[in-house]
């Protein structure tokens, strides 16, 4: 049976981001959520340099080791390139001992988004992820239906004072640039096109006005039944299609995607 968080994608998307689905992810968790109070900010402190999201694998499964933690780690990990990448749909194991706005139960109250950085300073943040991350805070608290002040920095949260420092950027303006967000002062930072010129084809996801013809291609490539309808079946066969070809499984064919349909 599901957890209850499985209306994550939903407002991610709605909210122009980029959403990649991890396979069994609506029945992962440690448990059952309770009332969702706010957001708790993280960084994922790999030492992976290379790579849109490297931590993944450890969010889901666990750490091992001297300081071996259970998975999931958190319900939702962000790439390095603004994609959101949906983990779990029940509690996980990502805020310890603290206490947030009279909030002392962390993994029950609050959502946690785990950021690809190496957090120490030496990796500067992309502007995409930066964007991205403000704007699926603003979502999820404008879904909740709660102010700015339920977004915590893992680092304000956890006690005792000092143990923690992630996210590792000064959570004031970033609840000032999440408020504006949620204010409709900010306009999103926009990807840049990265087919050649003279080739710039339709974005083409679930949901959306698709070119039917565009969409036939896909399917055509993919084998499936040609029928210009961008709907669930083809939405699942894009995501194992981007798997099998090391790319992010968001089952929406942009750049990236249409390059290697090309070869195909």
């Amino acid at each position: 049976m599901s957890f209850s968080l499985t209306w994550l994608p939903t407002v991610l998307l709605d909210a122009g981001l980029k959403v990649a689905e991890c396979p069994g992810w609506a029945n992962l968790g440690r448990s059952e959520m309770g009332t969702v109070e706010g957001v708790l900010c993280h960084h994922t402190a790999t030492t992976i340099r290379s790579g849109n999201m490297p931590s993944l694998n450890t969010i889901i499964h666990g750490r091992s080791g001297r300081d071996a933690l259970p998975g999931p780690l958190a319900q939702l990990g962000l790439g390095r390139d603004g994609t959101y990448y949906i983990i779990a749909a029940g509690k996980c194991n990502h805020a310890g001992a603290g206490i947030w706005k009279g909030i002392t139960a962390g993994n029950t109250h609050f959502i946690g988004i785990e950021a690809e950085n190496i957090g120490d300073g030496s990796e500067p943040w992309p502007e995409i992820q930066l964007d991205a991350y403000a704007r699926g805070v603003a979502a999820i608290l404008k879904h909740i239906n709660r102010g700015v002040e339920f977004c915590a920095g893992h680092k304000e949260y956890r006690l005792p004072p000092g143990t923690k420092n992630d996210p590792n950027f000064d959570m004031n303006d970033f609840r000032r640039r999440v408020q504006d967000i949620m204010d409709g002062r900010s306009a999103p930072v926009v990807i840049p096109k990265e087919e050649p010129a003279g080739l710039i084809r339709q974005t083409l996801r679930r949901g959306k006005a698709n070119d039917a013809e565009l969409v036939k291609i896909v399917q055509g490539k993919l084998g499936l039944t040609v029928d210009g309808f961008f709907g669930p079946i083809t939405e699942a066969a894009v995501r194992e299609f981007q798997r099998g070809k090391g790319l992010v499984a968001d089952g929406i064919i942009g750049p990236k995607s249409w390059a290697v349909l090309d070869t195909l």
